[in-house]
């Protein structure tokens, strides 16, 4: 897939999954792989980023399985940019479709 195309979508994913629930950076990188081909080391920067931009915080909960670990949680100003970006990723998915379906015929 489109490098490019990734980019620009990436941070809107990682908002929608942690909608879903808090989760820890692994959880997230998994999550996201298995939709879309990437590494799992993309995700750990698109998650500091967010947290500097303060539309995710952090916690550390302890692990049955060694140390604790750091999870992610959506904020309001992350819930808000999810809705904001969502109608902005909507709007603009379908007018590229459309162009698409334009150069069809």
């Amino acid at each position: 897939m489109n490098n490019q195309f990734k980019k620009g979508v990436l941070d809107l994913c990682v908002l929608t999954i942690l909608k879903k629930g808090d989760s820890y950076g692994y959880d997230v990188a998994d999550t996201l792989s298995s939709k879309i081909q990437m590494s799992d080391g993309t995700v750990y920067p698109i998650l500091r980023k967010l947290a500097a931009e303060g539309y995710v915080s952090t916690y550390l909960k302890e692990s049955q399985n060694g140390p604790p670990r750091k999870y992610y949680h959506l904020t309001d100003l992350g819930a808000e940019k999810l809705t904001k970006d969502k109608q902005e990723w909507d709007e603009f998915s379908q007018a590229v479709k459309g162009i698409l379906e334009d150069m069809k015929t």
